[in-house]
């Protein structure tokens, strides 16, 4: 009974992992549709500046509003190609805790081979897994920043 109450506290921790890094992708989704949302918008607000400009001439205001848009979507392509890797990093990690799980419940299994150590195979994918999702939370906060740029830029237009 302890040897099982042992394995269960042992695929607890990877269990644990997935369940966070499924929070963590969920969010992230949420912002790369809200970024893809965005560029669409302003995609389609440069497509109407562009239809304008053959029948009138460009006030300051425009000019320096078509500029905003083209910064921004530049910014938004590079924050939207951070949040992907942000989604994949975690994908991987879950994938990285999913073979861990799966490496505990062989070593269970498989007690008396000696061609493989599966406690030390378990610690390396769970240790591979925490540092994918550390890369993950990096590009996250890369992306946070990138967002905060990109609401300056909107800003100093208004000015």
């Amino acid at each position: 009974m302890d040897q099982v109450a042992s394995l269960i506290q042992a695929m607890l921790a990877p269990g644990i992992m997935i369940s966070a890094c499924g929070l963590l992708i969920l969010g992230m989704n949420n912002k790369y549709s809200l970024v893809v949302n965005r560029i669409r918008t302003l995609n389609e607000e440069k497509r109407k500046f562009a239809k304008t400009a053959d029948t009138k001439e460009f006030e300051y205001f425009d000019e320096m509003r078509l500029k905003s848009i083209s910064m921004q979507l530049q910014s938004l392509y590079q924050r939207l190609y951070l949040v992907k890797n942000a989604v994949v990093c975690y994908s991987a990690g879950v994938a990285a805790f999913v073979v861990t799980s799966i490496w505990i419940g062989l070593g269970l299994i498989m007690t008396k081979t000696e061609f493989i150590n599966f406690g030390i195979l378990s610690l390396i994918f769970f240790v591979i897994g925490m540092i994918i999702v550390l890369a993950g939370v990096i590009f996250a906060a890369r992306e946070s920043i990138k967002g905060f740029q990109i609401v300056g830029f909107e800003l100093k237009a208004d000015e």
